[in-house]
Order: structure tokens, then C-alpha cells, then sequence
């Protein structure tokens, strides 16, 4: 049977193809628009899908859509009702789309990939929930999805046993934490849904008592772990930006505009709102477990993409394993989609062998046709002579994209379209971040280790799910892992783990090996092979125009290695096997 789930149309468009339960092939529309956050219907994405296993359209059995647009239909018009006349324009700048597209899914089927069979809608939540739990290794566990806005619920909370996802508790609009932690991001000058991360990154900077009582005026918490904003406060229902003017007053700064210098006021209202969020969730996990003495989380929603929250859970919550799958957010809701409808057919929970990779790859043959028109330095390696020529530039200091096999589902890079560099040096984040990345100098980047490295360099548990190998939380560093990796250390002694099994990733794992056997440690600078405001790299193509406009020094397509020309640009191409 082969089910393809599709997210669309708020933010994050992706698409998944199951067949027969195994998850074939998945894709974010950005990777293939270059559009970052693309929310468009994922028409390239869907094509790529098919084409990956060499299926066609007719041979898809069911669409799976990861929400019930007459539900969400229903809340946008009742919100539009109560806020009238103020929500007039947010109204008419809508509409029309909805007439159009998003109640008339079938007609979008037919016209963007000429579909034209069954159909099937799943609930937001059940979505995102479905898309960890599914992946995770567990026979039941307890379920919490936390984002902005699905239908009308914005914090979901669930039970799984088997096969069945059972919805227990939701907490409706306005009352979000996801449009809270928006909000605050457009405040502090950001742009919303994609510069959140900046904002929990800025955080650590800051002092969270400065605004701790400001933050609880915001948004109250309640016996049974329930939460609810203030909406004195809050604009984003009816509005043309998210808060009022009383929360300028309650903050006693205007809002930052998106250019102005940082001031340590922002970072502090940064730390407040990160501080907050971790404790309205821990509060309600830590009541979850009192209901359901079930040790096993799986976490789900854009939420859940906050990896210092994340990485806090086992520490302050009797939830011993958590499982947050790679993308938890609206992308990743097209897997989930597509794995509730396959799970609700079947008896017994299907066993899926996850990994990541799930992507694009490309051929050394198509990757050295792109090079000899490039006119660059280049050498095609044995895989040997690969590991020791690019642990030794990392340990020269030099920034390598890193180009492998099949692209990573998910926002994170995790090893097959990344930036590496060595952490020995701590001015080397300075470095990355003003010639590579483009980007903010606060921003930290994340440390790479082999699985049984991690608790030498990490105060990290150890648990049988994955978040960590994922990219999805932060740990505080041992001192020794200080010492070792300055340039991943955040300010706050910190850093985002990536743990590596040699099974999920030989060459990848093979390298930290060999990095590690030339310096004594075992340890890598990762961060995603894109600029700012771009996606992460697709194709051969993105990773080339990526490394001839940053500073880049050697980049890596599987086997072949390129330098750039510094002398004699023409006639350049240089092939050798070795």
C-alpha cells in the first residue's frame, strides 16, 4: 500500500511516501524551492517522492492531509466574527485562499499533481503526535504535542498503547505557548515562525529574574498544569502584529526593531520568556506522569523544537525516555499523517526502522559532471584517504562543507548536508558565523560526538530513544568537554549534542574517529550547510554556489574533494584517484 502524508499551506510544507508501512522517502518543499519555510502545496516535494522509488501518481492508494481544514475553518471565521471590524483586513487578505485551495483539497490534488483518488484528513495534533510516536521504540507511552494553532487546539495531550492514539486533554486557542514564544520573538525584532531558535539562543545571555514577574502577569499556569495568556497583552487575534501596547508598559522598552544594536534588556526578556516556557511544561508533564505512572514521553509540536526545554525533561520530570522525532514541527506532521492512517488499519504497531537520511542523493557521476563544468580543483579519494585529507584540514582549521549521501529529514543537520569545523579553537564561532554563516554573533554551534563519547564530554542522561542523535537537546558540558571544545561551548556552559552510532552514519562517525586520533578529541564543530535566510542544501549545485560565496575553505561532495582556484582560473580541473 503506499499513503503519501502532505503538510502545507501554513508553514513548512513537506511530503512523505509510505510503502507498506516503511517510511520510503520524505522531503521539505524549501530543500527543492529554495524558498526558506516554504508553505506552499509541496508539488516538487511529492514529485521527488515518487520519483525516488519510481512510482507515478496512479500508484498512490491514499492522500493523507495532516489537519481538518472545515474545523480550522470554522475557528478563523468565528475569530474573524468576534474581532470584527478590526479583523477585516486579515479577513479579506485570507479568503479568498480558502475557497480556493484549502477547502477544496481535492481539486488541489488534481491540479498540482494530477490526483485523483482517495482522500483522508487526520487532526493536527493526532498528527504531530503520530509522527513521534510511531517512530518511537515504545509499546505505550504518554503523548504531549505543544505548537501554535492546529484546528482550535494549541497544546494536545494524549495516551498511546499499540496502535492506538488516544486524545485525552487540549488546551484551545488563543491560549498557545508557540504564539507566546512568537510573540515575544516579534517583539524582540525577530521575524515569526523562523527566528524563534534565535530567541532561545539569546536567551542564556540574559538574566530570566529580571522580567520573572512580568512573565507570569503574561501568561498563568493552574492546578491541573493548564496555562492561559493574558490577552490584555496579545494582538495576534485580532491585530496586524502580535502584541499590544500594554505589553511595551509591562516590559517598560519599546519593542526592538529588526536592525537595532542588542541591548541587554531584550536578552533579559529573552531569559524571562525561555524561563517561562520551561516551566509551565515541566509543570505539565510533571502532572501528566501523576495521572498516567507512565515513564515514557513522546513530545511532539514546533514546541518541541526548543532543545534547551528539551534537554531539562528527564532532570525535572519522573519521565526517564522521551522521544521527539527529527521534525516535530508542521513538516514532520506530513510523516505523521501518514503513519496514523497506516497504524489505524493494522492491529499491532508497526516496527519502522528509522533513520533520517531521507532525501535526495546523487551519484559520483552526476557529481562530477557538475564539477568539470565548474572549472574547479578537485580530487576524487578512496574512502581512506577521504577521512585522513579532511580530519587533517579540520585539524588545520580549515571550514569544510561536508556533502554525503541522502539529505536529512528535518531542520537539523545531522551529518549529511553540514558545515564542519575543528571546536579546539574558540574563535573559530566568531569566524564561522561572520564569513560562513552570515549570521548573528551570539548564535552558538552545535558539537558532534560518537555515541560513546557522550557522557565523557556531556552531563547528559542515557536514554533508549534518540532526541540527542537528532539534534534536539542541550546539555550542560562536563568540564573536561569545556576544556576540549571551546568553540561549541555556549556562553551558559552548554552545548546542542549531537551523538553519532557508527550504524546510523559510518563515514560521518569515521571522521569524528579520525579528527579525533590526530588532536586526542573525538569532537566536531556541525552546523547546517546554508547561509542565513537560506535552506540547507540540497543538490550538488546548492552546495557549490553555498561554498564559492562563503569562506568555505574545502568542500567535500561524497568522494571528491574541492578547493577553490586562487591562482590560474581557467583550465583547472584536476582529477585523481587514489
Amino acid at each position: 500500500m503506499v499513503i503519501l502524508g502532505i503538510s502545507c499551506w501554513y508553514h513548512d510544507a513537506a511530503a512523505t511516501l509510505l510503502i507498506d508501512g516503511r517510511i520510503a522517502a520524505a522531503a521539505a518543499e524549501e530543500r527543492f524551492t529554495r524558498i526558506k519555510h516554504d508553505n506552499a502545496f509541496p508539488t516538487r516535494a511529492v514529485e521527488w517522492c515518487l520519483s525516488w522509488v519510481g512510482l507515478s501518481i496512479n500508484d498512490i492508494d491514499m492522500v493523507v492531509f495532516y489537519e481538518k481544514p472545515i474545523i480550522k475553518f470554522d475557528r478563523l471565521m468565528r475569530q474573524h466574527i468576534a474581532g470584527f471590524p478590526r479583523t477585516r483586513k486579515m479577513f479579506t487578505d485570507t479568503i479568498g485562499s480558502w475557497f480556493d485551495s484549502r477547502l477544496e483539497m481535492k481539486k488541489v490534488l488534481k491540479r498540482e499533481i494530477e490526483y485523483t483518488g482517495e482522500l483522508s484528513y487526520v487532526r493536527h495534533h493526532e498528527a504531530h503526535m503520530a509522527s513521534s510516536y510511531f517512530l518511537s521504540p515504545f509499546f505505550d507511552a504518554v503523548l504531549l504535542s505543544l505548537d501554535g494553532v492546529g484546528e482550535w487546539a494549541t497544546t494536545m495531550t494524549g495516551l498511546a498503547k499499540g496502535k492506538t492514539i488516544r486524545l485525552e486533554k487540549e488546551i484551545r486557542f488563543p491560549h498557545s505557548l508557540g504564539l507566546l514564544y512568537s510573540t515575544i520573538t516579534s517583539f524582540l525584532g525577530f521575524s515569526v515562525n523562523e527566528s524563534e531558535y534565535k530567541v532561545m539562543g539569546l536567551a542564556a545571555f540574559g538574566d530570566p529574574g529580571a522580567f520573572r514577574e512580568q512573565f507570569r502577569t503574561l501568561v498563568q499556569t493552574n492546578a491541573d498544569g493548564s496555562f492561559a495568556l493574558n490577552m490584555k497583552y496579545f494582538d495576534f487575534v485580532a491585530g496586524e502584529r502580535m502584541y499590544t501596547q500594554e505589553m511595551s508598559e509591562l516590559f517598560g522598552v519599546a519593542p526592538r526593531r529588526a536592525n537595532d544594536r542588542m541591548k541587554s534588556v531584550y536578552e533579559n526578556i529573552a531569559a524571562g520568556l525561555q524561563e517561562r516556557l520551561e516551566e509551565i511544561v515541566i509543570l505539565l508533564l510533571r502532572k501528566l506522569y501523576v495521572q498516567y505512572k507512565i515513564p515514557r514521553l513522546c513530545l511532539s509540536g514546533g514546541v518541541a523544537l526548543n532543545s534547551v526545554l528539551n534537554g531539562k525533561i528527564t532532570k525535572n520530570t519522573p519521565f526517564t525516555d522521551i522521544l521527539i522525532p527529527p521534525d516535530p514541527g508542521d513538516g514532520g506532521a506530513s510523516m505523521g499523517a501518514a503513519l496514523f492512517y497506516w497504524n489505524s488499519l493494522h492491529k499491532r504497531k508497526s516496527e519502522v526502522s528509522f533513520s533520517p537520511y531521507l532525501g535526495p542523493s546523487f551519484a559520483d557521476e552526476q557529481i562530477e559532471e557538475m564539477l568539470k563544468l565548474s572549472g574547479l580543483l578537485y580530487r576524487k579519494l578512496s574512502r581512506e584517504s577521504l577521512l585522513d585529507a579532511v580530519s587533517t584540514a579540520l585539524k588545520n582549521k580549515k571550514v569544510v562543507g561536508w556533502f554525503q549521501g541522502r539529505m536529512e529529514w528535518g531542520p537539523r543537520a545531522l551529518g549529511n548536508r553540514s558545515i564542519l569545523a575543528s571546536p579546539l579553537d574558540g574563535n573559530m564561532k566568531e569566524l564561522i558565523n561572520k564569513k560562513v554563516k552570515h549570521r548573528e554573533p551570539f548564535r552558538p554551534f552545535a558539537p558532534v560526538v560518537r555515541i560513546e563519547d557522550v557522557n565523557k564530554y556531556f552531563e547528559a542522561p542515557r536514554k533508549r530513544s534518540r532526541p540527542e542523535e537528532w539534534m534536539l537537546e542541550v546539555y550542560p558540558f562536563s568540564e573536561e568537554g569545556k576544556k576540549s571544545a571551546p568553540a561549541t561551548v555556549h556562553v551558559d556552559g552548554t552545548g546542542r549534542l549531537q551523538s553519532v552510532r557508527r550504524e546510523s552514519n559510518p563515514l560521518y562517525f569515521d571522521l569524528i574517529t579520525a579528527f579525533g586520533e590526530k588532536t586526542g578529541i573525538p569532537i566536531l564543530l556541525n552546523t547546517s550547510f546554508n547561509v542565513a535566510g537560506e535552506p540547507i542544501v540540497c543538490t550538488p549545485k546548492d552546495a557549490l554556489s553555498c561554498f564559492l560565496g562563503t569562506g568555505i575553505d574545502i568542500l567535500v561532495l561524497g568522494r571528491y574533494i574541492v578547493r577553490k582556484n586562487t591562482t590560474n582560473p581557467t583550465n583547472t580541473t584536476n582529477t585523481t584517484n587514489e
